[in-house]
Parts: structure tokens; sequence; C-alpha cells
């Protein structure tokens, strides 16, 4: 009995350690994919362009559905990249980690500029097609989501789903959670009224640039420490 008191102490002691561990780590991937999928979402591109332009020529009821086009379209676009990065050596990854980190810099200061010189006035071309799965085409055929989740997401969701499937799921989650949400507001921002819509995509473009600088820096710190 006095033997076995302490060896159960101890493990008690070490999973509850463990468990601590493992949800701050969960709550660290939940986050960076939700900041992920803000900024995924909020920068302007031919995928976002495309839910404006239907949201102003077509009402933004009609295209809620669009939103959802990512799920559709980025599973093979996922595997694909990560098929591509766990065969690659660590040395690789923690290149990729920087340029992933220097690209994520760019795209923090491009968000900056379009923050800077907004233009509510601009005009906003419109597109033909419609309907989930033209959305999910226009996604698919953009060159963004290749090299976000090539060069920005990838490195992430590998390197958690390697300590545990439950973080890889964590990342995705919140990032799919925060992208399709923040697509259904810009949906519903500037099909609801002209004036609203443009303001709300500002403020939009303004926290993605701050998101973005964020994490850029992160992930070179990641890269060189390892």
């Amino acid at each position: 009995m006095s033997r076995t008191m302490p060896t159960a102490t101890a493990w008690w002691t070490f999973t509850r350690r463990s468990s601590r561990r493992w949800e701050n780590n969960m709550w660290l991937y939940l986050l960076q994919g939700l900041g992920f999928g803000l900024a995924a979402a909020s920068q302007p591109g031919p995928f976002q362009t495309y839910l404006i332009s239907q949201s102003l020529t077509r009402g933004w009821k009609r295209t809620l559905v669009a939103a959802l086009a990512p799920l559709v379209s980025d599973g093979p676009i996922i595997l694909l990249c990560v098929l591509v990065l766990s065969q690659v050596p660590d040395w690789f990854q923690r290149f990729l980690y920087i340029a992933g980190g220097l690209f994520i810099l760019y795209l923090a200061y491009g968000a900056f500029k379009a923050w800077r010189g907004f233009d509510a006035n601009a005009p906003r071309p419109e597109s033909k097609i419609d309907g989930l799965p033209k959305a999910a085409m226009v996604n698919v055929l953009s060159p963004g989501p290749y090299m976000f989740w090539t060069l920005v997401t990838g490195p992430v969701l590998l390197r958690g789903w390697r300590e545990t499937p439950a973080h890889g799921v964590g990342f995705l989650a919140g990032f799919y959670i925060a992208m399709i949400g923040t697509l259904l507001a810009i949906i519903v921002a500037f099909g609801s009224a002209a004036n609203l819509g443009p303001k709300v995509n500002r403020v939009l473009l303004g926290v993605s640039s701050v998101a973005l600088f964020g994490f850029g820096l992160y992930q070179l710190w990641r890269g060189v420490v390892g």
C-alpha cells in the first residue's frame, strides 16, 4: 500500500499536467486557426471579389450559400499541400516557416495599404457565374489557397497533427469557423446596404493587417528556433 500511493500520486500529477499542457496547446491551435481564418477571408482576392459582386447583383440571401465553397473545394488542396509537406525534411519545413512568415508580412503590408487607401466608391466588377459549385470552382482556380496552405497554414496544421490529431482538428475548426463566418458577414454587409458594406470591409482589412503582422512574426520565430 505504501508503494502504491506514491505511484498513484505521481501518475495523477503527471496526467493532470499533461492534460493542462494538452488543453493549452489545443487553445493555441484553435486561436491560430481563428486568426488565420479571419485573415484569409478578409484578404482581397478573386474569391472575395466574386462573393462581393454576387451579393451586390443577386442579393445577400441568394449569395450566402457561396460562402461555403471553401468547405467543398479546400479538401483536395489541403491534402495535396500536407502530403507534399510531410515528405520534406525538418530543415526544409523550418525554411517554409520562414518563407511563410515573410509571405504573411507581405500580405499584412498589402492589407495595410488597402486599408489606408480604401475607396468606398471604387467600382467593383460583376460576375456572371453564381451558385455553390461555381463559387467552389473560383476558389480552386485561384492561386491564393495553394500558396496559403503551402506557406502559411500547412506547416502549422502538420505540426499540430503530429503532436496529436486533436490539435490539427482544432486548428481546422478554428480556421473554417472564422473564415466562413467572416465571408458570411461580408456578403450580408455588402448586400444589405451600400453604405454599411464598405465600412465593414475597411474595418476587416485593418483587423486583418494587424493579425497578419502578428502571425508573420510568429511564423518567423518558429522557423528560426524550430
